[in-house]
């Protein structure tokens, strides 16, 4: 938890960055009957019945400090999924950064591995050389700051509305993203690791000297 919560304390460095990734699904549905518009004095009405297209997968990248995020797309979330995520991040969204600090979850995905089974030894070196995966804790997802944006892309994106294709779904992530973007919409993160000791206390091991 620490070393999450003191990478949090960081100044901005563009050099440097610091981002929080994280993952969900989201079904691709279609409507059965078309739904009822919009009229005065009543909503727009919407069948409890609907089709399935499969599913999308989204990885949220999230830099908090300079307000920038970008959310992938994808037909699965494999290990090579999530190296593809990560070339893109480190050749296309920084290229310019020495080093990235990527915080994520525990999945067995998020492996430094998987940039050897995606990619050549030569390219998956480059790329692990400019990259620092710091993992949140067992049952500490809530230290990602990205899983707190994924829930604003819930909250104003997504919500309860179907998506029949993934360009549709795409189209709608790409201008929610360039919309939060352009605000500069970041995280001021407040918790740190002596608010954690002391919060915390009962989750710290007790030394041998206090036995």
């Amino acid at each position: 938890m620490e070393n999450v919560l003191d990478v949090y304390q960081a100044r901005y460095d563009a050099k440097h960055p610091l981002i929080g990734m994280d993952e969900a699904a989201r079904q691709l549905l279609s409507d059965v009957f078309d739904p009822l518009p919009l009229a005065p004095g009543r909503a727009r009405r919407v069948d409890d019945k609907y089709a399935r297209h499969g599913t999308c997968s989204l990885f949220m990248f999230y830099n908090p400090l300079d307000g920038w995020r970008r959310v992938g797309c994808r037909d699965s979330r494999t290990g090579c999924d999530w190296a593809e995520e990560v070339r893109c991040l480190l050749d296309v969204d920084y290229p310019e950064a020495e080093l990235v600090t990527l915080v994520c979850d525990n999945l067995n995905t998020h492996n430094i591995a998987n940039l050897y089974k995606a990619f050549d030894a030569e390219t998956a070196g480059r790329l692990r050389r400019r990259l620092r995966v710091v993992q949140t804790p067992v049952n500490g997802s809530w230290l990602n700051v990205a899983e707190m944006e994924l829930s604003v892309l819930s909250r104003q994106c997504l919500g309860k509305r179907r998506f029949e294709t993934k360009t549709e779904m795409e189209t709608a992530l790409g201008a929610w993203a360039a919309a939060r973007n352009a605000a500069k919409a970041g995280t001021r993160w407040q918790f740190t690791t002596a608010d954690a000791r002391v919060k915390l206390k009962a989750l710290y091991p007790i030394p041998d000297i206090e036995r």
